[in-house]
């Protein structure tokens, strides 16, 4: 008769942001019950990083095809624009220019205006959210992209930022996915 059994506890993700996996034995007493004995336990937090979300968010979803070849209403370009200066005047208005700070501030920007724009529930169209944050100090500076995509459905939105001690350029690329 089998006196222990060993299983592998799966991976659980908390409300905080930690994710938690180990191995446990279960082992059988004189009363023929089993008792959870824990043998190892990993943790792993993502409180760092804002992207990782919970598991249940990317599921992959099937659906069928509705040979649908452009998109049923334009992306609101204007509407964009209007959610990064709001989200760059409330975020940047009284910060001053730290290395460290401005590296936090463009990961919780990026998130939080992706947030905003997906919230406005635009079908069908990826989005990529870029931001770029640095000292002002009497420097010149180009930033340029380069993207293949469709000039009839693809589009994009910016906003430049500027306090006394910092600049932000905030860009939001909106491509349609057929």
């Amino acid at each position: 008769k089998e006196r222990a059994k060993v299983s592998r506890i799966s991976a659980k993700k908390t409300s905080n942001g930690v994710t938690k996996s180990g191995t446990q034995l279960q082992q059988l007493n004189n009363n023929n019950n089993y008792v959870c004995i824990r043998i190892s336990m990993s943790t792993v937090s993502y409180m760092d990083e804002p992207s990782h979300r919970d598991d249940a968010s990317h599921l992959a979803v099937q659906m069928e095809n509705t040979y649908q070849l452009g998109p049923s209403k334009c992306f609101p370009v204007d509407a964009v624009k209007h959610i990064l200066k709001d989200v760059l005047t409330n975020y940047l208005q009284e910060e001053k220019y730290g290395p460290e700070l401005c590296r936090q501030m463009t990961k919780t920007i990026a998130e939080v205006v992706k947030a905003r724009v997906k919230d406005l529930m635009i079908p069908r169209y990826k989005l990529i959210v870029i931001i770029h944050i640095g000292q002002l100090n009497n420097q010149s500076l180009h930033i340029g992209s380069r993207c293949l995509w469709d000039e009839a459905n693809d589009t994009f939105a910016s906003f430049t930022f500027r306090n006394t001690s910092l600049f932000a350029l905030a860009t939001v690329y909106a491509i349609y996915l057929e």
